[in-house]
């Protein structure tokens, strides 16, 4: 759902981080789109790109997206750490007043960035949610498991933990420490977060069916690491 930008009103700065890991085939579209929406919604943006040793071509078609745009921003994991360690690299760097996250697999629209930009004068971080999933059945049966497990051991009442459509204000991570290297970080952060007193708004957003490349987050060593991240956190919490 493409939106008429034009006339936004732009948010002082912003840092777009893309976490990467084998999207050769889509981290060249996503960055081309973030390059058109960031300079309509901000006045000074950056593009930080996170290739998390990836084993195809992605590593060399970001480092030609650097040296064509200089606001692009390139970090390179040697070898693969997860996507919480990919997503860590990327806040390290951002230098911005705002902070969004997305995943580089084409499944989200950039276009509806101001979705969440709308919110964030009023709320610390603004989190989208997928209005309709398309995503395999066993992806959505996995993501509902882990929705309901999270409430009931953190506490932590979100319609879609996971979604990659998150903007936030930087001083939330000024004050977090994120230790999460796998797919618990959109957990551990949101739940460092609301433990502190930051607020939460949730917003709709489109999603769409992967279309090239192959999904990562379903692997059973993917599974089991988040299991044992989300047990760690629970007893940090606990203690506070």
């Amino acid at each position: 759902m493409s939106r008429n930008l034009e006339n936004y009103t732009k948010k002082p700065s912003l840092s777009l981080i893309f976490p990467a890991y084998n999207e050769e085939l889509n981290i060249e579209q996503v960055v081309k789109s973030a390059l058109i929406v960031a300079p309509k919604v901000a006045e000074k943006y950056e593009i930080i790109v996170v290739n998390d040793g990836s084993r195809d071509r992605t590593g060399e078609v970001i480092n030609k997206l650097v040296s064509l745009h200089p606001s692009v921003v390139a970090i390179h994991h040697p070898v693969n750490q997860g996507y919480g360690a990919a997503l860590k690299s990327g806040i390290r760097k951002a230098r911005s007043q705002f902070i969004f996250f997305c995943d580089s697999d084409c499944q989200f629209d950039l276009f509806e960035l101001p979705l969440l930009l709308d919110w964030i004068d009023h709320y610390d971080m603004v989190i989208g949610y997928r209005q309709s999933r398309k995503d395999p059945i066993h992806r959505l049966i996995n993501a509902w498991g882990w929705n309901m497990l999270v409430r009931l051991m953190l506490g932590l009442k979100v319609r879609d933990i996971d979604c990659a459509f998150k903007l936030f204000r930087r001083e939330i991570f000024d004050r977090i420490e994120i230790n999460s290297v796998g797919a618990m970080v959109n957990t551990e952060i949101l739940s460092r977060a609301v433990k502190l007193g930051f607020t939460i708004k949730e917003v709709p957003v489109t999603h769409y069916p992967r279309f090239r490349g192959r999904q990562t987050g379903a692997k059973l060593r993917v599974i089991v690491k988040a299991f044992k991240e989300l047990i760690r956190l629970h007893k940090e919490l606990r203690l506070y």
